[in-house]
């Protein structure tokens, strides 16, 4: 795959895109956050790592909490958004979280759906590879990616929203593996067209990802509440590995 002109390089970095999701709620995933370092127990004096962390609402919430953070994202936009709210204990680095990394955590995030955006199954092993090898001993990865047979089952095909005086038309789709955002609008006396990708994964899908790698999966939750996982009712598919 062409990184330059992928989906996820050109959209990403967009002031559309912040535009777009500018009212997104961060209420539920600082809920999750809390119910997840709880659940783990993870020590304040433990270093983390926000793989694909647009603008950082994660990151400077775990920040908050006490923790030691860095964030990490292919958007040279949203990091020098990020950047603004960096202290000793925060920091934020533009990366592509295909490469290789050079520090070394105790724990590492991937919130949000921030996974399966390659068109190579390899690329996406590649991801969990460079997770794999950035652990310390001991250290856990935590991947919130959606449950796809629900977003499937539940998809809106056609929806318009009007921000900023901008009319969003967008229409979801699934296509070749991938559920499919398109995302039609004009603005400055121009038509644009943007994608939005995920892979369609399951659970038995990912499991043969992480034993491509040697990751086990030690917990599986079904939403930010951290009840079970179910196929055909949980809104997402949350894994703590090691």
């Amino acid at each position: 795959m062409n990184k330059k002109t992928a989906w996820f390089a050109s959209w990403f970095d967009t002031s559309y895109y912040h535009i777009l999701y500018k009212h997104r709620d961060d209420t539920e995933a600082q809920e999750f956050i809390k119910n997840i370092v709880s659940f783990l127990t993870i020590k304040k004096e433990a270093k983390l790592l926000d793989l694909a962390c647009g603008k950082g609402r994660h990151s400077i919430f775990l920040n908050q909490l006490g923790y030691n953070v860095v964030g990490a994202d292919l958007s040279k936009n949203s990091i020098s958004i990020a950047k603004k709210f960096e202290n000793e204990s925060l920091h934020f680095v533009e990366h592509d979280m295909r490469n290789s990394f050079t520090s070394k955590f105790d724990v590492v995030l991937n919130l949000f759906t921030s996974f399966g955006f390659f068109e190579d199954d390899n690329e996406d092993i590649k991801v969990l590879q460079n997770i794999k090898n950035r652990l310390n001993p001991n250290g856990i990865a935590i991947i919130d990616f959606m449950n796809a047979k629900k977003v499937i089952q539940n998809l809106v095909p056609d929806e318009i929203q009007i921000i900023d005086g901008i009319t969003f038309n967008i229409k979801r789709y699934v296509k070749n593996g991938f559920i499919v955002k398109e995302i039609n609008f004009d603005s400055d006396g121009e038509h644009h067209t943007y994608f939005e990708k995920v892979k369609c994964l399951d659970l038995t899908k990912i499991n043969l990802y992480l034993d491509s790698v040697g990751f086990k999966i030690k917990h599986t939750f079904g939403n930010y509440q951290l009840d079970t996982f179910n196929e055909n009712n949980s809104d997402r598919l949350i894994l703590v590995l090691e």
